[in-house]
């Protein structure tokens, strides 16, 4: 069973600036270690039971030999931005085997580790879409407990902003009807449909948990329209729950960003957004009380 969103990948042309990106954003964000063999090394900022993934490539050679991440070099020389929304499974030969019974392309679960700077192994299996699916969606089975990993940073969801845990993350489509049925499959699980008032864009909406997969096709000029005329279809935004909202945004300002721009979201809350150009190619809302 897919129970939540296990993290967001956000790819980057130099981990460091990256780090020093959202730092200023105020997520406490820390260099993760490397993916032994695949040329890719990260940095990680845990939440209560999720994460942000900043994810760069110091080795192309090595990359180019041998990664599962294809065609990511050429994501990152476009501009970089968010890449994949990895979903968490309690059982991943089951999902695997459930999404193929409904005619899903999807590759076998695959065993793989990380070792962090400080010499802990994280363990894990990971399975991705075949090319029949070509949804930027992955998914992951934890071998390491939660609370091991959690220690793979000094204070694991403990943020300057507040930030508390993700609440969605927004997919840009050009065809809400179509892209549905197409996540449906693969989710196994229908969307409940929204108007959001924010990001100007009818949605769909997949409940995982405590967390939400939105497929938002614009109605006008907004954060989507934006995203799908800069990159095309694909993840741009991720909204987080935090603490405070005022907190979270003096935070910024303390660190040279501009106030983030406020909106009201159709459940009545106030939201706020960091656009692009702050925040390595990614919209970074907020949510939560004031």
């Amino acid at each position: 069973m897919l129970t939540r969103i296990d993290h967001v990948m956000i790819c980057v042309p130099d981990l460091d600036r990256g780090i020093e990106t959202y730092s200023r954003i105020g997520f406490d964000i820390h260099p993760g270690g490397v993916h032994t063999g695949k040329g890719t090394h990260n940095a990680i900022s845990f939440n209560e039971d999720d994460y942000l993934e900043l994810l760069a490539v110091p080795d192309r050679g090595e990359y180019l030999r041998n990664s599962p991440y294809g065609g990511l070099l050429e994501f990152i020389e476009a501009g970089g931005g968010l890449r994949y929304v990895i979903l968490q499974s309690e059982d991943l030969a089951a999902d695997v085997a459930a999404m193929r019974i409904r005619g899903v392309d999807v590759g076998d679960a695959i065993e793989g580790a990380r070792r962090t700077p400080a010499g802990q192994e994280l363990r894990w299996r990971a399975a991705m879409l075949g090319e029949r699916n070509p949804l930027p969606l992955f998914f992951i089975q934890h071998l390491t407990p939660v609370a091991k990993r959690r220690r793979q940073v000094p204070a694991a969801g403990s943020h300057p902003n507040g930030v508390l845990r993700v609440e969605r993350v927004y997919i840009a489509v050009t065809d809400l009807a179509a892209s549905a049925a197409d996540y449906m499959r693969v989710l196994g699980a229908p969307p409940k449909f929204e108007r959001g008032t924010v990001i100007n864009a009818d949605m769909a909406v997949f409940g995982l948990g405590p967390t939400g997969l939105t497929l938002a096709q614009p109605f006008g000029p907004g954060p989507t329209a934006d995203a799908l005329a800069r990159r095309g279809p694909g993840p741009f935004q991720i909204l987080y729950r935090t603490s405070g909202m005022d907190g979270a945004a003096r935070c910024m300002v303390d660190h040279g960003l501009p106030p983030p721009a406020r909106g009201v979201r159709n459940t009545g809350e106030q939201a706020m957004l960091v656009v692009p150009a702050d925040a390595c190619g990614v919209y970074i809302g907020f949510v939560g009380p004031a």
